[in-house]
């Protein structure tokens, strides 16, 4: 366990964990299998626990990653739609994608800087802006904002578990995980149940 911690402690306080760090994010906007909340969230979590990395910086770099992450998928979807590869005519993507061109139309900002937290939604999202014509020059703020407010609340996450379990990185970046494993899990349902919600009425009619 010691020697684990060690290499834990030895990754984080490591220059190429920001350059890591900004990779993953800008992946993850565009190809949600990537996980960079969990990246972000255990690094701030072992951050918090040893003081092993600075955090702002991590904040700021995960940020811009996740604004140019954002910004290539909407540069996706304006150059190929939502249509063109077949994971994307999946019954569950299509109904994902629906449901963001919907409500694009009516609550644009809202929706952008949301489903940011969401890791399939927000590519869904952001694609779909482009896709229908959205103008960037709204999009890019937003985006901007989105990644910013996305950096912060994975940070209070990690320094939420980091503060529990001083002197552990190993238990503190499990925790940091686990807890942003249970936030993204009820984000989704509650985008889910919203999605059911609004799909109810047009059924009926």
């Amino acid at each position: 366990m010691d020697v684990i911690n060690e290499l834990i402690m030895q990754a984080v306080a490591s220059p190429w964990l920001y350059l890591v760090l900004f990779g993953v994010t800008i992946l993850d906007g565009f190809f949600p299998p990537v996980p960079s909340e969990t990246v972000l969230v255990a690094a701030a979590a072992v951050a918090a626990s040893t003081g092993g990395a600075d955090l702002l910086l991590l904040g700021a770099v995960a940020a811009l990653g996740a604004a140019i992450g954002d910004n290539i998928a909407f540069l996706i979807g304006r150059k190929v739609g939502t249509t063109r590869f077949a994971w994307m005519r999946r019954p569950r993507v299509v109904t994902v994608f629906a449901s963001a061109q919907r409500a694009l139309e009516n609550r644009s900002a809202v929706l952008i800087l949301g489903a940011r937290y969401v890791p399939v939604g927000r590519v869904a999202v952001n694609m779909s802006a482009g896709a229908l014509g959205f103008p960037w020059r709204r999009f890019l703020p937003l985006s901007l904002i989105g990644g910013l407010s996305w950096s912060a609340f994975s940070l209070a996450i990690g320094l939420l578990a980091g503060s529990w379990v001083k002197g552990q990185p190993l238990l503190s970046a499990g925790l940091g995980i686990a807890i942003a494993l249970l936030v993204g899990l009820v984000i989704d349902r509650v985008a889910a149940a919203r999605r059911r919600r609004v799909a109810a009425p047009q059924l009926a009619g």
